[in-house]
């Protein structure tokens, strides 16, 4: 078939009712934005298309209109299965309505199904999710009620292992995001800091017998792209849609056009780092000595406590040997926060996101840094669900269940703490109105046990108190100077920890203004424990 050159209304009227999507982007970065609001506009217009079925790795959104927010309307969809859900806050009354089946799979998992789709394959085999709230004899990924006439997601046994089988789309239509496109329908990325899982949504999409819609800024002339540029080959696209609005081919969230996004050659003077001292700072710090010199392939998790581990590794002049990555497909480079997250300033390199998760998931990364929701007495960490709010889990089951070291950072408690660190001691002023170490989570994230059995190495570090994993669930290791055990940690936890008999305070250099000088830990005196 000969590509068509179309218009985003035009195309929009191209989805048929009940079509099963296959979708791509990452937060702001290769979403098909101008047609997500076409078929919006339609369905609005018209009633048509609806009850879709939609796929998506990654969180695509920003919080507020852009993205999946689009779909937002009753009849509209029939199923959304998707890796993360805090980018489209629209979505969710009509999840908790029970308006179309919601699900929630790790985002690894999703990134690399459609591979398993372009090869007519019925089910993706892996281990991540064991244990957590994906596993179906947890919850099954399923997020509301209407999900639960749908099984997705079962259990079985390879050479005596458990691992979990994923049921794998066959999608009738992809609707992706590139560059530019030729006259054949080639499409290059040249613009985009992401090239994620577009290349095997495409192919499943083809290979099903589908329809693949491709965004772009331009159309190009035939025989003007180099053969190793194109990412997506025409013979695997039935639309292009020139785009008509230069705002719908931001390259993130807030960006609208960086080449320091795409290009290596970018020198960027380091300038002076200087983290003001407070309990953000102490929980990096502390954070951060858990790295050992060997552990040079590091992944910081989005939020601004993983992201001040990497600011202290740059202060203390501990990151000269780090490769840092991030899931969406980013080697090296300074990897970017907020509504650029998943972007990196000169990356050394960028990969397919499914290439990124067959990494994380064989233990390429030494040790990663992520943010603490939600703590109980296993060690399970939930950062994907609270009340009616959904966050999805993102990459944050793969990369948990299959990285050596894992260190949790966040504070102890939450809702209106107030601290400061003064004299070389933690003083709590205001406590935070929510304790976050809860005798059960309300949705497993990270599951503990699985993690132990494992053998990993896994640490919770908050301002005032840090754990590490054992047999039979978290043992607290060291508290800050200033602290109260009793008062100020053991009080505000709905559990009873195990206590170290070598339990000592923090080291005395996290609370004090001058470089720490190494990353080494040195625990302070001994704490005596009342029997």
């Amino acid at each position: 078939m000969t590509v068509q050159f179309i218009n985003s209304d035009e195309a929009a009227k191209l989805i048929p009712d009940d079509a099963t999507i296959a979708l791509e982007g990452f937060l702001g970065a290769d979403v098909a934005e101008e047609m997500l609001r076409a078929i919006r506009k339609r369905f609005d217009d018209e009633g048509h298309p609806r009850q879709l079925e939609i796929w998506h790795a990654s969180g695509i959104g920003d919080g507020d209109a852009k993205g999946t927010n689009n779909l937002a309307a009753k009849g509209l969809l029939r199923r959304i299965v998707g890796g993360h859900w805090g980018l489209a806050p629209k979505l969710e009354p009509l999840v908790a309505e029970n308006d179309f089946e919601a699900y929630n799979f790790p985002q690894g998992v999703l990134s690399q199904i459609f591979r398993d789709s372009a090869a007519h394959k019925p089910i993706q085999i892996s281990r991540v999710g064991l244990g957590t709230f994906v596993d179906p004899d947890v919850e099954g990924g399923k997020l509301n009620d209407a999900a639960k006439a749908h099984d997705l997601v079962s259990k079985i046994q390879v050479h005596g292992q458990d691992y979990l089988a994923y049921e794998v789309p066959k999608p009738n239509v992809a609707i992706l995001r590139g560059t530019f496109a030729d006259e054949d329908g080639n499409i290059t990325f040249d613009d985009e800091p992401l090239t994620l899982e577009s290349t095997s949504i495409a192919m499943a999409a083809h290979n099903n017998g589908g329809k693949v819609f491709v965004q772009v800024k331009r159309v190009l002339k035939a025989g003007s792209m180099k053969p190793k540029d194109i990412r997506i080959p025409g013979l695997l696209v039935d639309y292009v849609v020139e785009t008509a609005d230069e705002k719908m081919t931001m390259q993130s969230n807030t960006t609208q056009f960086n080449p320091d996004y795409v290009d290596q050659n970018v020198i960027k003077p380091a300038g002076a780092i200087n983290v003001p001292l407070d309990a953000k700072k102490v929980i990096a710090r502390r954070a951060a000595m858990f790295k050992n010199d060997s552990d040079e392939i590091v992944n910081y998790g989005i939020g601004k406590y993983p992201e001040t581990v990497s600011l202290i590794l740059k202060e203390e002049g501990a990151a000269e040997n780090i490769t840092t990555t991030v899931e969406p497909g980013t080697f090296g480079g300074v990897p970017m926060g907020g509504g650029d997250f998943g972007c990196a300033i000169g990356p050394e390199a960028t990969i397919d996101q499914p290439y990124m998760f067959d990494f994380y998931d064989g233990g390429g990364i030494d040790i990663t840094f992520l943010g603490l929701a939600e703590l109980d007495h296993k060690g399970n960490i939930n950062v994907s669900k609270f009340g009616p709010k959904i966050a999805g889990t993102g990459g944050f089951v793969n990369i948990t269940q299959n990285t050596p070291t894992v260190v949790y950072t966040g504070t102890f408690t939450a809702s209106g703490l107030k601290e400061e660190v003064k004299n070389g001691k933690l003083n709590i002023i205001q406590e935070g109105k929510r304790d976050k170490l809860v005798a059960d989570v309300e949705q497993i994230t990270f599951s503990g046990p699985v993690a132990h059995e494992n053998k990993q190495n896994v640490y919770y570090v908050t301002e005032r108190a840090v754990f590490q994993l054992v047999d039979g669930g978290i043992e607290l290791i060291e508290i800050a100077p200033g602290v109260d055990l009793q008062k100020d940690v053991l009080d505000h936890m709905g559990f009873t920890p195990k206590i170290s008999d070598n339990l000592r305070l923090m080291d005395a250099r996290i609370f004090a203004e001058p470089l720490m000088g190494g990353i080494n830990n040195q625990p302070g005196e001994k704490v005596g424990v009342m029997a």
